[in-house]
């Protein structure tokens, strides 16, 4: 059965393959159809188009933006954006960049205070971003000793509400939505439940469906498969199509594969070719 895996990230966010290794590893895996969606930048898409020419493997042009919706943030995943609006995205995420620049330097401030030897210049040296991330500075303090995982510095150290790390101001999710739209995009909600409960998911699905919302994604590297029923369950209730992915980020997730995340993972390529349908719609 062909397969797709429809978000994925690079090192122009906070995954660490290239571009095209993201391409020469979904031949290796198999992958009929690979979409690249950096956290809130366009800038591997270049890149990531030119690898796959002549491939064999369809690469879909995307970003997944950091949002909020009433004090939640809520990650909406744009798909199929031409080459032509890829400056336009840079535009839309500039003042969040900047939100995320004055947090990092907070950030890094906070903990040289706590004593941690670590500094901004470093960090930033590790991720071709336009702004690192907790996940950057996690790979730090995990590299020096400070923890034992990445996975132990979010829980710990870098955990909202410990004192070191500050939520940026984040786009609205609806706004977000919009403006996928706007530029011909499809939009997406990457991983129900992760910050929603199910009540709070049909709150939000008709609002954000009036908005333009397209699909949710219904197949996941941690879903169960309740919640995989759940997701489902949702797209017919509201009418919407369905996605699905790894969210791979290479060494970042170690435990994610690209295609089939933790190994339970299959997308149908069917959930490309519907979601590129409604692109063209």
């Amino acid at each position: 059965m062909k397969t797709c895996d429809l978000h994925t990230h690079s090192l122009f966010s906070d995954g660490t393959c290239t571009p095209t290794e993201l391409v020469r590893l979904a031949r290796q895996q198999g992958v009929s159809a690979l979409a690249l969606t950096d956290h809130n930048t366009s800038k591997g898409l270049a890149e990531f188009m030119e690898a796959g020419r002549n491939s064999g493997v369809i690469t879909v042009p995307g970003c997944e933006f950091s949002t909020d919706y009433e004090g939640t943030e809520l990650h909406i995943v744009g798909l199929f954006f031409d080459e032509k609006t890829w400056a336009e995205i840079e535009d839309y995420v500039e003042l969040m960049h900047i939100a995320k620049r004055n947090s990092n330097m907070r950030l890094i401030e906070k903990l040289r205070e706590a004593h941690y030897d670590i500094t901004y210049e470093e960090v930033s040296k590790i991720t071709d971003a336009d702004e690192f991330n907790r996940a950057h500075v996690a790979r730090i303090l995990f590299a020096k000793g400070y923890v034992k995982s990445v996975d132990e510095a979010f829980k710990t150290v870098l955990k909202e509400g410990n004192g070191f790390y500050v939520q940026p101001k984040r786009l609205s999710s609806l706004a977000t939505i919009r403006f996928i739209k706007s530029y011909g995009g499809v939009a997406i909600l990457a991983h129900p439940f992760l910050n929603l409960s199910y009540d709070g998911l049909c709150e939000f699905l008709p609002k954000a469906k009036a908005q333009g919302l397209d699909a949710i994604e219904t197949l996941y590297s941690t879903f169960n498969e309740e919640t995989v029923k759940k997701a489902i369950e949702l797209t017919r209730r509201f009418g919407l199509l369905q996605s699905g992915g790894s969210d791979f980020h290479g060494k970042t997730k170690p435990d994610i594969s690209l295609g089939t995340g933790r190994g339970n993972l299959s997308v149908p390529f069917e959930f490309y070719e519907k979601l590129l349908e409604r692109k063209g719609d």
